[in-house]
């Protein structure tokens, strides 16, 4: 976590227990103070909600009002109760074939009840805190259920920009476009075509000028035009219609069948429930990717959820449209740098004083101009990223059946269809299964491709009787899958393959892979001269050496007598594999066996896998964008914990991860050193400094006894003592009472070493910000600071946060695998 966070960049966080992802607790309540941020994104989010409300409830034949109403429940209520702080609400787009079906086949006020029912829904899933399970949901089903929804949006509102009427379904409206064309409306026809160049060009704007006009939203300039060049000129053409306030229809009793009801319910819940929360996902990563974002809290979906359902219930009590997330205004609100929930909630603020004050200048708009501007939506829905990316995972199938099921049928109809068709694709992968036998100079290969079940026995079976007796066999698996029945198969034929002098090597999908399981059938030949290792070792890149039981098998009573510093003379066999020492390796003591089975162990399996990346590096040089300074303790593994791989990180380590401050008496300028090069030569982007529990230099620092106040620490003769004494200020910032101490979320420090050592982190970083290189750097805004802390026992990661209550270390989650 960015030690120089923004002031404001995240609501509170603070915990009293580990929550799962997506699922932070509500922030302590607090007086309503609005950020000068907040409020520019709430001006700018309001200048695209109000035609884009219009414009929905035009498309779905809901009384204008109505479209106002849901913005401004979407705005209050959602903003107000909703586990997204970020994410705006409102009449959406993907709602309009729901909502216009509903009010096409049982009226205004029906429609209304169906919101508030489908409120209620929401309510229940969120208690019942259902909501991660969206995720579930298949990108291929969501992505092809919007790409219909926009599909007939747009041909719908083609109509109106025509200057007529839309039909009821998209067949009707496709046969009827020839007749339309034939007798368009030319005014229609033109306000519609500026208002859709406008929003094509407006965001390409070139230059300066272009820069800063580009901060109006183009949906305002695009029919704030319209508006204005038809007043101008005259045109007779349909307008905005605002009834009275007074007249506004409210929700009534709901009337028709009780399955035609039912389902109306279902899809409104369905599409409301699955586009907030998609939508509140893809808001945390736009605001994770913001720069110098820092720590962004992650959406409760949960409370996601019983917000977006208290604002159904609302808005449809009210005579509003449903309500959702909606990817544009949301999108907006981000990149105008919102940094809470009270810009979502004063653009709804916005919405109502519009919609009490400004109903004469809103009475002007030409509804072609609304048209165009939600046919423009429409068409933005059917993303070609979106097609790109369910082609490359082969989901093309489920993409195209969800949507023209929706086009055709419906919403629920569209998205029960898509369901069929991904779990006919699962089934038709997992029962597809190639196998197939070559020969390649004298070896047999058979190469397994897709899951390697029972229903594959038979012919893997008869591949596998192919090889002759005593050949040498390669069977390589391309898959990720095998059951026991093929296991078994495989496993017996290895054993009678090999029992009749014949070879067999198993290997994953490359190269020098090996399956994982069953670890039985990794067995291979060691090449001469090496560690021996068992076939079936499951040792892992961060298995310390002391746990390989796979290159030491327990010794034999003739072992347990020798001396561990005993060393082996020239020509003997090793007491642990029985083999003969290679000539590098006659003279080791037991530590140096360790390492050169090491160095062997990644020379045999490690380094074909990383060969291409390493070169790439060597020929390119480093550039890595992080610089990582932490302690030299043996259990602190930089690459582990953070996932890294080859030319990530730039580390330093030293005892206690200090960093000296610039002209400090220390005899050794290695840290400086290290800091100017990463910063000046290699253009880091960020640095960070990682404390641990159970910090040795940390419990020195601790017993050290002050010779007086202003020396924390007795001077010391020996290199470390000395070494130690740039921890001082950390000791000295942990003794001072008036300041706030940095902490834990969720639980106090346990012993004064760990406060020590969350101490020193935040010492340490303001150590970084006295270093020149780094100070120039942060002021150009190139360079961030970040401050971690690994608890070892616990193999637990915490980002250091600034907030009100002071610097606070919070836990990390595996959210990022669930997103």
């Amino acid at each position: 976590m960015s030690a120089c966070v923004p002031a404001g960049a995240t609501e509170p966080a603070h915990t009293e227990r580990a929550h799962p992802p997506h699922s932070p607790p509500p922030g302590r309540r607090r007086g309503f103070r609005v950020a000068s941020a907040d409020l520019s994104a709430a001006v700018a989010v309001f200048l695209i909600a109000l035609p884009l409300s219009l414009g929905i409830a035009l498309t779905t034949g809901a009384p204008l009002q109505a479209g106002l109403v849901a913005a401004a429940v979407g705005g209050l209520v959602a903003g107000r109760l909703g586990g997204s702080p970020l994410q705006v609400s409102g009449p959406a787009a993907g709602l309009t074939v729901v909502t216009a079906d509903v009010i096409h086949q049982y009226g205004w006020r029906t429609t209304c009840a169906v919101t508030v029912l489908a409120g209620l829904a929401q309510l229940g899933l969120g208690c019942l805190r259902v909501a991660r399970g969206a995720l579930a949901v298949s990108p291929a089903i969501v992505h092809g259920m919007l790409a219909g929804i926009g599909v007939t949006i747009a041909v719908a509102q083609a109509h109106i920009v025509l200057g007529g009427e839309p039909q009821s379904s998209v067949p009707d409206n496709l046969r009827a476009l020839p007749a339309q064309l034939a007798g368009l409306d030319p005014a229609a026809l033109a306000m519609s075509v500026l208002t859709l160049a406008v929003l094509l060009l407006w965001p390409r704007l070139p230059g300066r000028a272009g820069h800063l006009l580009r901060r109006v939203p183009a949906a305002l300039v695009a029919v704030a035009g319209a508006t204005a060049i038809a007043a101008a000129a005259g045109l007779v053409l349909p307008l905005v219609d605002l009834p009275s306030w007074h007249s506004h229809a409210l929700a009534g009793l709901p009337e028709g069948p009780v399955l035609g009801l039912v389902a109306a319910v279902l899809a409104t819940t369905l599409v409301c429930s699955v586009q907030s929360l998609l939508g509140a996902v893809a808001v945390d990563k736009l605001a994770s990717a913001r720069p110098g974002a820092g720590h962004v809290v992650r959406s409760d979906l949960d409370r996601e959820l019983l917000g977006q359902g208290a604002a159904n219930v609302v808005s449809g009590t009210l005579g509003g449209l449903p309500v959702a997330g909606v990817a544009v205004r949301s999108t907006a609100n981000v990149h105008a740098g919102a940094v809470s929930r009270n810009s979502t909630m004063l653009h709804g603020v916005l919405v109502v004083a519009a919609a009490l004050l400004l109903v004469p200048l809103l009475e002007l708009i030409p509804l072609a101009s609304l048209a165009a501007l939600v046919m423009a939506v429409g068409i933005r829905m059917v993303s070609l990223h979106h097609i790109r990316t369910v082609t490359r995972h082969r989901e093309v199938l489920v993409y195209a059946v969800t949507a023209l099921g929706v086009i055709s049928l419906g919403v629920l109809e569209g998205v029960a269809l898509g369901i069929a068709a991904a779990v006919g694709v699962a089934l038709h992968r997992l029962t597809r299964t190639r196998i197939t036998h070559t020969e390649e100079d004298g070896v047999h290969h058979v190469h397994v491709r897709g899951q390697l079940t029972f229903l594959a026995v038979p012919r893997l079976s008869r591949a596998l009787h192919l090889v002759p007796q005593g050949a040498d066999a390669v069977v390589a698996l391309d898959g990720s899958f095998m059951d026991h029945a093929a296991y078994e198969t495989l496993q017996d034929w290895q054993s009678t393959h090999t029992a009749r002098g014949g070879t067999v090597e198993i290997t994953g999908r490359r190269t020098g892979v090996r399956i994982a399981e069953p670890g039985a059938l990794a067995s291979g030949p060691v090449p001469d001269g090496e560690p021996g290792t068992s076939g079936d070792c499951r040792c892992r890149a961060w298995t310390a050496w002391r746990n390989h039981q796979c290159d030491r098998p327990s010794p034999t009573p003739d072992d347990a007598g020798a001396r561990p510093d005993e060393t082996l003379e020239s020509g003997e066999a090793d007491p642990r594999t029985g083999r003969a020492l290679s000539a590098p390796a006659r003279g080791r003591t037991p530590g140096g066996r360790q390492l050169a089975r090491g160095l062997s162990t990644f020379q045999r399996r490690t380094a074909p896998l990383v060969r291409g990346e390493l070169a790439r590096l060597a020929r390119e040089g480093q550039r890595p964008s992080q610089l990582f300074l932490t302690c030299a303790d043996s259990r602190v593994v930089t690459s582990m914990i953070t996932s890294s791989g080859p030319g990530d990180l730039f580390v330093v380590r030293n005892v206690g991860n200090l960093v000296p401050p610039p002209g400090a008496e220390s005899g050794d300028d290695s840290v400086a050193a290290a800091l100017e090069y990463a910063v000046d030569v290699l253009a880091v982007r960020s640095i960070t400094v990682c404390g641990h529990s159970g910090c040795g230099a940390m419990q020195a620092l601790l017993d050290s006894r002050p010779a007086s106040p202003a020396s924390p620490a007795a001077p010391a003769a020996t290199p470390l003592g000395r070494w130690l004494r740039h921890g001082g200020p950390s000791l000295e910032r942990l003794r001072d009472t008036g300041a706030p101490a940095p902490r834990l979320a969720g639980r106090p420090p346990a012993d004064d070493v760990e406060q020590l050592c969350l101490t020193n982190v935040v010492q340490q970083l303001e150590h970084l910000r006295a270093h020149e290189s780094v100070a120039h750097a942060l002021k150009e805004g190139s360079l961030e600071l970040h401050g971690v802390y690994f608890h070892v026992g616990e193999a637990q990661a915490y980002l250091l946060a600034e907030q009100e209550e002071g610097r606070v270390f919070d836990r990390v989650r595996d959210v990022d695998l669930v997103v």
